[in-house]
């Protein structure tokens, strides 16, 4: 009888014992579930909410849950998306080469005359185009990228389409620029604006540091200005240098000047209208706020 009642006892230590492992079994599935609702879905669940970027595009192809039904096994990283059609590319030309390079000019990254031919600068132009907002850069104007650029410009003018003429969208000022003495810079636009109290008092166009030297965003304070400064690092002069982020700072660049957006610094906000700068460069004070966003 005792050996019976042993034999009982033993048998539902098991059994809960049991019970326990599968319960904490399921507690690891499940926050290894929760982790990867986080990640991006492989192509075999696609996401039914293509982003606003993407959306038109795919519609109009045909894109969604059918299209990656048929390569179930892909990868996330080889999932198969129809390819916007290429408008342009290199060694096109006409009078949408011309508008491109146009619009390009609008949202400044094209400081030629507009000549009506995709050479190497406005494939240079639209690759940095693309790249900066998130597109393939392949340097070809395909439907996504156009539409994209289209979204953001206007129409030429007739001095523009010459080369007269640049009619740059109205930079959107960030809230932390509205109040006080700020330098206000959107890489969105490329514009560099001088705001005191909400109020813009001048303009200038800017460039910043590469993908590999990129030039901080957020919230700062100019703690040092130079006027004629020389990187230490570099050996190269930086006019009217106003420090705001260890040593990335607001500076004048003749490179810039001569190249335009060809080229990038190597962290600092470049201005390559130097009378304007050195203007500025007076009128602004240490601990005056620095704002850098999107």
């Amino acid at each position: 009888m005792r050996r019976n009642h042993l034999t009982t006892v033993i048998a539902r230590t098991l059994a809960a014992a049991t019970v326990l492992t599968v319960t904490a079994a399921c507690g690891a599935q499940s926050d290894k579930a929760s982790g990867a609702a986080d990640q991006k879905p492989a192509a075999a669940a696609p996401s039914s909410a293509p982003s606003a970027d993407t959306a038109n595009d795919n519609q109009a192809n045909g894109a969604g849950q059918a299209d990656a039904a048929v390569a179930p096994s892909a990868s996330a990283g080889t999932a198969a998306r129809p390819q916007p059609k290429v408008l342009m590319a290199a060694g096109a030309k006409g009078a949408q080469v011309t508008e491109l390079q146009a619009r390009l000019a609008q949202v400044g990254w094209f400081d030629d005359t507009p000549t009506g031919t995709y050479g190497s600068v406005t494939t240079a132009a639209v690759k940095g185009f693309q790249g900066k907002r998130g597109l393939p850069a392949t340097g070809s104007a395909d439907a996504t990228t156009w539409q994209k650029l289209a979204d953001m410009t206007t129409r030429p003018t007739r001095d523009e389409l010459a080369g007269k003429a640049v009619n740059k969208p109205k930079t959107k000022l960030d809230k932390r620029c509205m109040t006080g003495r700020v330098l206000c810079i959107s890489k969105t636009t490329r514009t560099l604006n001088w705001v005191v109290n909400g109020k813009v008092q001048s303009s200038m166009d800017v460039r910043f540091g590469s993908q590999y030297t990129p030039t901080r965003e957020g919230t700062f304070k100019v703690f040092l200005k130079s006027k004629n400064h020389v990187s230490s690092i570099y050996h190269t002069p930086m006019p009217y240098a106003m420090f705001f982020s260890g040593g990335q700072a607001v500076h004048y660049s003749s490179d810039f000047a001569k190249r335009g957006y060809a080229g990038a610094s190597h962290g600092c906000v470049n201005v390559r209208d130097k009378a304007k700068l050195a203007k500025l460069f007076d009128q602004v004070k240490v601990n005056d706020k620095v704002v850098i966003y999107w």
